[in-house]
């Protein structure tokens, strides 16, 4: 690494050993031996069990609880209602922040979607939890649902997820129209879908006094915890939450729901601890989904087929009582060279759960309908499909008119062709075959966006040349225990096997969101600069003290590996333990920050191909993928195991989100009649027989200092549009609709 005198909040970096090496995770043996102990693991003693009782209407009220019959229960300890549920400090509409939805905690009785929590039981356990919740027997007063694109109330807005403008424009897109060879247009609909995380949400609460103690998965352990302390009226200072694994999140879990707050309000209630899992089907309504799309694209070529033009509308869902728009038209603002751009967004709103953040929110879908957009366009012109995107190749950003900080999409293009064989591609579709099965070849290109949040770290280097790095860090299966365990060992100059790692509770320094593929940049940065700062400490130590072979070196600087600081003047050495026995010290802490500073003056992104081979029923109309392989390129890769892992279960997703992953509704009663894992499919190793996942080199001085991007969701996003287009290919049938059905294709 550069000079640790001089290094920390300044320029590009150099990691050191650690960083770079594909280990395998720290907390693998854990895992796999079940010693690691999730939010549902919890048996505190005098533990309560909570079930909640939900919907099952969509649209109407609760005219009648059968309380009494659910109290007279052998076990059941306490029945609430709204009737008589304990009052959040704060209005459940109140938006503190922009991670914050309606929290549902039984205000009335009226029902605004299937699933909906409508009463809490308590019981000493969790079969007579259960059997309370059934014997509530709830009447209604039903009304006619709207569950669907088609029947839900259209409204405008100015912003979609998180506060993003719902409109943007740059060039004159009517005047190129005008003025263009030819005119492509499409239309695709993608599915509702629900996260379905191996680990249900679940929550152990339990008060001591005024301190509250929370287990809960987590991915936004600082921001929750702020969160519940303005919800429950107390101080942050008096809560506790721990997330020490979780068992995967995809952005659900960095939203909190109305039922964890019910819990603590029970548990503050009752004096006794209270623990609440929801069961599978619960996880379809109250806790999030990615909302359906409408998207049509039209996109204008010169003669020489050239982008002139390119438009991106969507029409999403949200729900009757919050907002939350999935910002697909998005996708198109810096792929392609699109002189004129033009992209909106429309909402409507339904009788369902409010949609949330769900890997890849608004790319994912938005990707999806733009690559199959972008074959449609290459068919029109002409051209082979990788031949029309490197034609259209965007150099600077078409939205903002940026430079980017770096973009190793050519590479990606060459390297994944080159490895598919995409040079042996026939243009016309159904004109290849392996046996009767129809084969078709298609690609996508992958982008997702590189943000960075706000990070802190500790790093405290000890006498015996250990150390230990703290920070609330979120490891939901992307082995954050371990790359960021890798780069604290660098920014401190030692071996890992040297590093203690503490993170996953809310009592350390707040290490930011763990989503939008921006936790390794932000919580790295963080903790490598806390790791410099420690390590400046000793320098200074070393450079100041006349016994040090050190003494002096301040203007030649020091470098810190190994455990050792050396002279980069001439390689004199002294070992950390050294220096701080010389100066009596048990240790030296130092402290650092993740940020962004300012707004950027690049575009920030990582890239990505993705080719994909389909073999096709031509009778039966079913789909197979038969060959996936996908490049990439995402800047300094800190663990090529871990992220070949993120960038194949990004890929294996968008096998899911092309093929079969789809929630439907009963549209007379509004409930969902596949809300379990044998009626919403998703892959299973018998989907994917062939699949790989490269990185290509990318050096990115802007992007931040360590030049760390995210991989975590970008292999979705070219993935679903190759998947589709290879469909095309070896049918003929362009796909209108995802998941893409047999009966489409026949």
């Amino acid at each position: 690494m550069d000079d640790l005198m001089n290094m920390q909040g300044q320029g590009h970096v150099r990691l050191g050993s650690s960083a770079g090496q594909a280990l395998t995770r720290r907390d693998g043996m854990l895992k796999v031996t079940g010693a690691a102990t999730y939010a549902a693991d919890n048996r505190p003693d005098g533990l309560l069990h909570a079930v909640l009782a939900t919907a099952g209407i969509a649209k109407g009220r609760v005219t009648h609880l059968d309380v009494a019959a659910a109290e007279a229960h052998p076990g059941v300890v306490k029945v609430y209602t709204p009737a008589n549920a304990p009052r959040t400090a704060l209005s459940p509409d109140e938006k503190i922040h922009p991670f914050v939805w309606r929290m549902e905690t039984l205000t009335d009785d009226s029902v605004r979607y299937a699933g909906q929590p409508i009463a809490l039981v308590l019981a000493e356990t969790l079969e007579a939890a259960a059997e309370g919740a059934r014997l509530l027997a709830p009447r209604y007063e039903a009304e006619v649902p709207r569950v669907t694109l088609d029947d839900a109330e259209p409204f405008e807005t100015d912003t979609t997820a998180f506060g993003r403008p719902a409109g943007h424009a740059s060039g004159d897109v009517d005047a190129a129209r005008s003025g263009a060879a030819r005119h492509v247009t499409a239309t695709v609909e993608t599915s509702q879908q629900y996260h379905n995380a191996i680990e249900p949400h679940a929550i152990t609460a339990r008060w001591d006094g005024d301190r509250l103690e929370i287990d809960t998965p987590n991915q936004a352990i600082g921001l929750s915890k702020q969160t519940f302390a303005a919800f429950l009226g107390i101080d942050p200072s008096q809560i506790l939450l721990r997330s020490p694994f979780l068992g995967g999140g995809f952005g659900s879990k960095a939203i909190l729901y109305g039922g964890q707050l019910l819990a603590i309000l029970a548990a503050r209630d009752l004096g006794r601890p209270v623990k609440l899992v929801l069961r599978r089907d619960q996880m379809y309504g109250p806790v999030g989904h990615r909302a359906p799309t409408r998207q049509s694209l039209q996109i204008d070529l010169d003669a020489e087929g050239n982008i002139a033009a390119l438009e991106h509308d969507t029409v999403t869902l949200t729900s009757t009582f919050d907002q939350f728009l999935e910002s697909a038209s998005n996708a198109s603002h810096s792929l392609y060279a699109a002189p004129n751009l033009r992209t909106s967004h429309h909402g409507r709103r339904a009788d369902v759960g409010t949609p949330g953040p769900m890997r890849a929110p608004g790319e994912a879908p938005g990707s999806a309908a733009l690559e199959i957009a972008m074959d449609a366009a290459a068919q029109a012109a002409g051209m082979d499909p990788l031949e029309f995107r490197l034609k259209n190749y965007a150099e600077t950003d078409p939205s903002t008119g940026m430079a980017f900080s770096s973009k190793g999409l050519r590479d990606c293009y060459t390297e994944a062709a080159k490895l598919f064989g995409w040079a042996e591609r026939s243009a016309a579709p159904r004109s290849m075959r392996q046996g009767r099965l129809l084969k078709g070849w298609g690609m996508g290109t992958a982008q997702f966006p590189c943000p960075m949040f706000q990070a802190a770290a500790h790093a405290t280097l000890r006498a015996d040349g250990t150390a230990v790095i703290e920070t609330s860090a979120a490891d939901m299966g992307q082995g954050a225990w371990t790359a960021l365990a890798q780069i604290a060992a660098d920014g401190l100059g030692i071996d890992i096997d040297k590093v203690e790692f503490r993170s996953g509770h809310s009592d350390l320094p707040d290490a930011g969101v763990a989503g939008g593929s921006g936790h390794t940049a932000t919580a790295g940065t963080a903790l490598f600069n806390a790791g410099a700062d420690a390590v400046r400490q000793l320098a200074e130590l070393a450079t100041n003290d006349p016994a040090s072979p050190l003494f002096g070196a301040g203007n030649a600087g020091v470098t810190a590996r190994s455990g050792r600081l050396y002279r980069n003047d001439d390689e004199r050495s002294e070992p950390y333990e050294d220096i701080l026995a010389r100066a009596g010290l048990d240790l030296v802490r130092g402290e650092g920050k993740g940020a962004r500073e300012g707004e950027p003056d690049r575009a920030m992104f990582s890239h990505g191909a993705v080719f994909a081979e389909v073999l096709v029923d031509p009778d039966l109309g079913q789909v197979r993928v038969s060959r996936l392989i996908g490049a990439f390129a995402a800047g300094r890769i800190v663990n090529p195991r871990l992220a070949r892992s993120q960038l194949l279960g990004g890929m294996i997703w968008g096998i899911g989100m092309a093929l079969q992953e789809e929630a439907v509704h009963d549209r007379r009663s509004g409930r969902l009649t596949n809300a379990d894992l044998a009626g919403y499919h998703v892959p299973v190793n018998a989907d994917v027989p062939m699949i790989e996942a490269l990185t290509v080199h990318e050096d990115d001085p802007y992007v931040n200092a360590l030049g760390i991007k995210g991989v975590g969701e970008i292999g979705v996003t070219g993935t679903v549009g190759a998947i589709g287009n290879a469909v095309w290919h070896a049918t003929g049938i362009q796909p209108t609709r995802l998941p893409i059905h047999p009966e489409s294709l026949i």
